[in-house]
């Protein structure tokens, strides 16, 4: 668990909002464990991480697969103790279901991904990297690479597997609290992806969509003070 303030690029308080940074199983410095990577399990995770720790009021910012915990945790759960989500560009779903226009990847496709994972490690995180970056600066990549290699790759496969395979179509009409929407416009992993976050905010009854110019699949990192502006706005709007 990592916490810090939001901050402008100046060293200025954008807000008196605590963010606390939580390193999913298998990710970043938490443990390695065997099992349980799935959205579903990180979801309870995070409850139980709130609860254990007494937190209410919480704006839940999902960034990527953080937005399918996020959502997953209320559909779970509920929203007693959230206020509002923030999405941080990413879709419904991954996958090109038959009933739905927004998909990234086929079987096929996702089968070529779990393959250079499991044989490929360097050329699977220098993909990665192409494509969530606008314009990936040295930093971006020592950035990237430091904190992929730190998942291994068994669970690397598992948390792909499971996230391109989500559908959260049915439950963002259901969301009741208000959500910020981000999208990058200059995204590279696949074609229509604004729309599709766009779309995002259509499903969800209380949304707010915001795009952010000259950014990838990034804007935390590509675009730090105008997103910690923008999320912090949505947070006193509550």
């Amino acid at each position: 668990m990592r916490s810090q303030v939001f901050r402008s690029a100046d060293g200025q308080s954008l807000g008196q909002v605590r963010t606390i940074a939580v390193d999913f199983r298998g990710h970043g410095r938490s443990e390695k464990t065997e099992a349980g990577h799935t959205v579903a399990q990180y979801a309870r995770d995070l409850h139980t991480f709130l609860e254990q720790r007494n937190i209410e009021e919480v704006v839940l910012v999902g960034w990527s697969m953080g937005a399918f915990v996020s959502w997953d945790y209320v559909d779970q759960f509920g929203t007693e103790r959230i206020r509002g989500l923030v999405d941080v560009d990413i879709e419904a779903s991954r996958f090109q279901w038959d009933d739905y226009d927004y998909g990234l990847t086929d079987l096929e496709r996702l089968q070529d991904t779990l393959a250079l994972v499991q044989e490929d490690q360097t050329s699977f995180i220098q993909r990665l990297t192409g494509q969530v970056f606008s314009n990936p600066t040295t930093e971006m990549r020592t950035l990237q690479f430091d904190e992929t290699s730190r998942t291994p790759t068994p669970i690397k496969s598992a948390i792909l597997f499971d996230a391109l395979t989500r559908d959260y179509q049915a439950v963002l009409p259901e969301i009741d609290v208000p959500m910020l929407v981000c999208a990058g416009a200059d995204e590279t992993r696949g074609t229509g992806t604004v729309a599709a976050v766009r779309h995002v905010a259509d499903l969800v009854p209380d949304a707010t969509f915001e795009l952010f110019e000259d950014c990838g699949h990034c804007p935390p990192i590509e675009q730090s003070e105008r997103f910690n502006r923008v999320v912090n706005q949505f947070i006193t709007s509550l």
